[in-house]
């Protein structure tokens, strides 16, 4: 596990060496000065490789004066494609980022940075098929806001039980929504339930507005903040990550006890998965 708290650099490199080299998982926690010598576990996440022989999510993670960012690439492509278009999509949103110390129009933010970083992509690519579902998440202290291309799944709990945030930009979305409108009939809708192929992703030809938070998202004290990629909500059912988050745990143990359960799970075939948590303080 990776092990950032209290640590010099070269204990830190050492230990994410060991974890990744013995089970292939990577886990983190932060802490931030919450008042003066006082500190509070304010956010960690955890990675598995599930059966997969590269890791091609990738997360990064910012705070500054403006507030917390946590961007998560969900790599597509073969061999190391995928790997390489969620790394450049990352950067590319963190690095918009760095220049805010007030950030009051997300929309505008998150437009424009997906649109960069899929142009960066796209140019990078070259004749190779790629790119990323990717999702940003942005806490101002009061409310979160994120933008979503592609699956993945960002929900919060609230009095112990697990609320779906985003929808995801998948055909079975696409269908849901088409019957609500009245330009698809039921049998078709049905049909259409269980399609999860992406319409929509960082790095495609094409590339569509992101599904954004419109109102954000108000948040209270002790609410948690859950993002997780495919090899996580694939594996693991909400209803046992209520019981994860509903014990008395760290951050970290809890978003390790989740990997661990989609470790254990026995499919032949698992994705890689990444699981974000954030504990809110207003």
């Amino acid at each position: 596990m990776e092990c950032v708290k209290n640590m010099t650099i070269i204990e830190s490199v050492a230990c994410i060496c060991l974890s990744v080299a013995v089970i292939g998982r990577v886990c983190s926690s932060i802490s931030f000065k919450k008042v003066q010598n006082e500190q509070e576990e304010r956010f960690a996440y955890c990675q598995t490789k599930g059966t997969k022989e590269l890791q091609a999510d990738v997360i990064q993670i910012e705070e500054s004066q403006a507030g917390l960012l946590a961007v998560i690439a969900d790599g597509i492509g073969k061999e190391n494609t995928g790997q390489v278009c969620a790394r450049l999509v990352t950067d590319t949103i963190l690095d918009a980022y760095e220049s805010y110390q007030v950030l009051k129009k997300t929309d505008y933010f998150f437009q424009s940075s997906f649109l960069e970083a899929n142009e960066r992509v796209q140019k990078s690519l070259g004749d190779r098929k790629g790119g990323a579902s990717v999702l940003a998440v942005f806490y101002d202290g009061e409310a979160i806001h994120y933008a979503l291309a592609g699956d993945i799944k960002l929900l919060f709990m609230r009095n112990g039980e697990l609320i779906p945030i985003s929808k995801g930009q998948t055909i079975a979305m696409l269908a849901k929504q088409a019957f609500y409108e009245g330009s698809l009939s039921k049998t078709e809708a049905i049909w259409s339930k269980e399609e999860t192929t992406i319409w929509n992703y960082v790095g495609k030809e094409g590339f569509k507005e992101v599904e954004k938070s419109n109102p954000p998202i108000q948040v209270k004290q002790g609410d948690y903040v859950l993002a997780m990629t495919k090899g996580i909500y694939e594996e693991v059912s909400l209803a046992r990550i209520e019981d994860i988050l509903r014990k008395p745990d760290t951050l970290k143990e809890k978003v390790d006890q989740i990997v661990m359960e989609a470790e254990q799970k026995r499919e032949v075939e698992k994705e890689n998965g990444t699981v974000f948590l954030l504990k809110v303080e207003v």
